[in-house]
């Protein structure tokens, strides 16, 4: 792949540049980190950045117009060139969130015409927030043992049951929820995915304090909760198919290069603020060390992301490549704040408001964050199993009679 700019690319850079020049001063304050530490609503200078953004296509530039996005054909070069000059000059981009950056592809590939054009727009420009009704107390890791039922009731679906683990569920309007519809089929061909409004009767919320000392997860419980047949996605009983659809989406957003960039550019200003014996902590040869190697690090993971859409955009399939980004980019992430922690020497090992610590104690929230993102989406070791069983095609691991 050649990556230097060509004409029109060399063109586009400079679009870009000029848009930065003229909108700087309506950047938000708030970052997003903030708003997935502790969930809330956006305020209202996000909110207008997002529609800038998506307006002038620098935020889902390949979602058709009459969905709402910019309906530009793929140009790997040209996202890359937004994440440059972006990232130069330290403006955030577009919002990443479950309806973002999982849901609508979903939708844009498993969705009904009217879905799409109902749900798409207000979401990607943020006025509707979504969460993912996946993981129940007894089906984690085995996603497709799930037990909240829907029952037929006329042209609607009676829900009962539980999630948990799910995000942002207290300020979401919406979620995308897995149910069995089937009782009688297999536990991979019973399952539906549906959409439903988070303030249906019968629907009871309850945060779950985390360790980063917020309520970000919550237990969902659903009682008699009615849904329309019409809002399934992807078909009766094809919940299962639509759902791989967002776990690859979800993956891909916990495993963003951009991510691990970002938080590789804080720690190189870190490296100039702090100070040891009257030197910047960057001209030690051990530090810069380390950081050389997580930088070079970062660009292997950006590389390779670059090479996983270039293949998606050829109609490549789901390859070995592509699997192991979650495993790898979650792990780098953690390793990438416990760098910046070190570095900050005893004032890391502070947390909450502590005065003594410059940065607003953000390392110590990040690092507990990402930690959980190691987890969160599929355990590392679950990463591994699919990694060996559907990317290597090793065999599964056997199982224990009665066990």
């Amino acid at each position: 792949m050649d990556l230097n700019d060509r004409e029109e690319h060399r063109l586009f850079r400079e679009e870009v540049r000029q848009f930065i020049s003229s909108y700087r001063h309506l950047v938000p304050t708030e970052t997003a980190f903030s708003y997935r530490l502790q969930p809330r609503p956006y305020s209202e200078d996000v909110l207008a950045w997002q529609k800038l953004l998506v307006k002038h296509g620098y935020a889902h530039r390949t979602v058709p117009k009459e969905y709402g996005g910019a309906g530009e054909e793929p140009d790997i070069l040209k996202n890359q060139i937004i994440s440059d000059e972006f990232f130069k000059e330290s403006i955030p981009q577009g919002l990443t969130s479950q309806g973002i950056s999982m849901l609508v592809p979903t939708l844009l590939e498993h969705g009904t015409e009217e879905q799409k054009a109902k749900w798409i727009k207000p979401t990607i420009e943020g006025d509707i927030f979504w969460c993912q009704g996946y993981s129940e107390p007894g089906s984690g890791s085995d996603l497709a043992s799930l037990q909240t039922k829907a029952v037929e009731d006329g042209d609607d679906f009676l829900i009962n049951g539980q999630k948990i683990w799910t995000s942002s569920a207290t300020i979401a309007q919406m979620i995308f929820c897995l149910v069995r519809t089937e009782p009688d089929a297999d536990k991979y061909q019973g399952i539906s995915y549906l959409i439903f409004p988070m303030d249906t009767p019968g629907v009871d919320i309850r945060p779950l304090q985390t360790m980063t000392g917020h309520p970000s997860f919550n237990e969902v419980f659903f009682t008699d909760v009615r849904v329309p047949k019409s809002q399934v996605v992807g078909g009766r009983g094809k919940g299962w198919m639509v759902a791989n659809s967002t776990l690859k989406h979800e993956r891909g957003m916990l495993s963003n290069a951009n991510g691990s960039l970002d938080r590789l550019l804080k720690i190189k200003k870190l490296l100039k603020a702090e100070t040891w014996n009257g030197d910047c902590l960057g001209k030690d040869p051990l530090i810069r060390d380390r950081f050389i190697a997580l930088q070079a690090r970062v660009q292997a993971m950006r590389l390779h992301e670059m090479r996983m859409i270039s293949e998606a955009e050829k109609g490549g399939a789901r390859s070995l490549g592509d699997m192991i980004c979650k495993l790898v980019g979650c792990q780098l992430n953690y390793e990438l704040d416990c760098f910046a922690i070190d570095l900050m020497e005893d004032h890391g090992l502070n947390f909450d408001d502590d005065p003594s610590i410059t940065s607003a104690s953000y390392w110590q929230k990040q690092s507990m964050y990402d930690l959980g993102l190691i987890i969160g989406g599929g355990t590392a070791q679950i990463q591994k199993n699919i990694i060996a069983e559907r990317g290597l095609d090793m065999p599964k691991e056997p199982r224990v009679k009665g066990a």
